[in-house]
């Protein structure tokens, strides 16, 4: 695998960090779902050199993260909002927060809470089963090969022969 050739592996996983698996766009995507629009807000939230800043920012509009719309002619300007495509990606961000809390908060405790506008609710979030609803965990789940894979490596082949000897829980 090549890093900077990643958006084109036969892998779902490999093509997601191609565009969001460096910690500066991770953190802008926080800052965008926090609802901040606008490179100097960006830039004095998560004191990130401009230059750096501006690179992330344009990887994610490349990417369909993100669009760029004018707020001010001169100078030019623009916030930065997420599309679609980047908004599918809260459950991404919610999941790395919920472990976060679970395994780096301090003795102070978490340093945001979520709340369900609808039930008013603090709430954790959490992954179910499309189909029949339940909770799931990785000892909950088989992986099969779709239509867009490649032929298996032999190291996954050997994984998953291992797997099905492995009792499975419970």
């Amino acid at each position: 695998m090549k890093w900077d050739a990643l958006e084109e592996e036969p892998c779902s996983l490999a093509r997601t960090v191609a565009v969001i698996g460096d910690r500066w766009s991770l953190l802008i995507l926080r800052e965008c779902f926090l609802r901040i629009r606008r490179f100097d807000d960006f830039q004095a939230s998560l004191g990130i050199t401009r230059h750096l800043l501006a690179d992330r920012l344009k990887k994610l509009v490349r990417f369909g993260v993100l669009r760029k719309i004018p707020y001010q002619e001169s100078p030019k300007r623009y916030e930065y909002i997420l599309t679609q495509k980047g908004l599918d990606l809260y459950p991404v961000i919610m999941s790395i927060v919920h472990w976060g809390d679970t395994h780096m908060v301090d003795a102070r405790g978490r340093p945001m809470l979520h709340e369900h506008k609808n039930c008013h609710k603090m709430f954790d979030p959490v992954m179910v089963c499309s189909e029949c609803g339940e909770p799931l965990s990785a000892k909950a789940v088989h992986v099969h090969r779709g239509p867009g894979a490649r032929q298996s490596s032999p190291v996954h082949a050997k994984a998953q022969e291992r797997g099905k000897r492995v009792a499975e829980p419970g």
